[in-house]
């Protein structure tokens, strides 16, 4: 697969062979299942001893003439906890079973975190696949649906220095696209439910490992330290350095010996 390579000032110079990490075929369902096992579940549960924390008896006897017994009350064998006594009578409530008030759940959360997994081999096809996905037009436009066509394939040869002309040249080479991430008030009833910012992503630019950019405007990570969370959903407008696919390269190329 072929990308277009763009100079400092944005303006396309020639055409450059991707890696061969962009041939890979993008499998929407194993993405979706390296993303549910990227996700950390955090573990929770109640106390140990949570709602089994009153002085109830167990099952209580139903003998004939039992002290303390049920017979004849009519009443279930549940442990139940003594209220008040006049003698030989009893006033008890159910306690220490679920059910009760105040008793424990019937099946509460075990406090067990991380349940899901998945193999190096699959995850390595969800990631790849995902990067592939950048240079996918069909994906780029199902997931942008103010572009009424995908830009190609872009590399930039070496990145501005300046914020100003790094916006100049992303508009450049994205035509009518969403550059730069934005962040706005949400209109209406959703300010007041959680969700007051509207925000968007905007392109992400991915470095070599010995490139910086630093800047707030555009998101931008080193190459190896992409996620699937960066880059999902499918089809993220995504501008890659020269540096950038050489690390790829090298990283194709270490598989293979492996």
């Amino acid at each position: 697969m072929k990308a277009s390579l763009y100079d400092v000032k944005g303006k396309k110079k020639s055409d450059l062979q991707l890696p061969k990490v962009f041939d890979t075929s993008i499998r929407p369902d194993i993405i979706q299942k390296a993303l549910s096992a990227t996700k950390f579940a955090q573990p929770y549960s109640p106390l140990t001893r949570a709602g089994r924390r009153q002085s109830a008896a167990g099952t209580i006897s139903h003998k004939r003439h039992d002290w303390k017994g049920h017979y004849g009350r009519g009443i279930a064998r549940l442990p139940r906890k003594t209220m008040w006594r006049r003698g030989t009578q009893f006033y008890w409530i159910g306690a220490n079973v679920p059910g009760t008030r105040g008793g424990p759940k019937a099946h509460p959360p075990k406090g067990i975190g991380k349940e899901k997994s998945i193999n190096k081999k699959e995850f390595a096809l969800a990631l790849n696949g995902a990067l592939a996905a950048t240079t996918n037009q069909e994906m780029i436009i199902e997931r942008y649906s103010s572009l009424d066509e995908a830009p190609s394939a872009a590399v930039i040869e070496k990145l501005p220095e300046k914020t100003k002309d790094l916006l100049a040249a992303l508009k450049s080479i994205f035509t009518n696209a969403p550059v730069e991430k934005t962040k706005a008030v949400r209109a209406g009833k959703g300010t007041l439910r959680g969700r007051k910012y509207k925000s968007n992503a905007g392109v992400l630019i991915l470095t070599g490992a010995e490139e910086k950019l630093s800047t707030k405007t555009v998101e931008s990570k080193p190459v190896g330290e992409v996620t699937l969370h960066d880059l999902y959903p499918l089809g993220r407008l995504t501008l890659y350095t020269k540096a950038a696919l050489g690390d790829l390269n090298q990283e194709t190329k270490g598989d293979k010996k492996e």
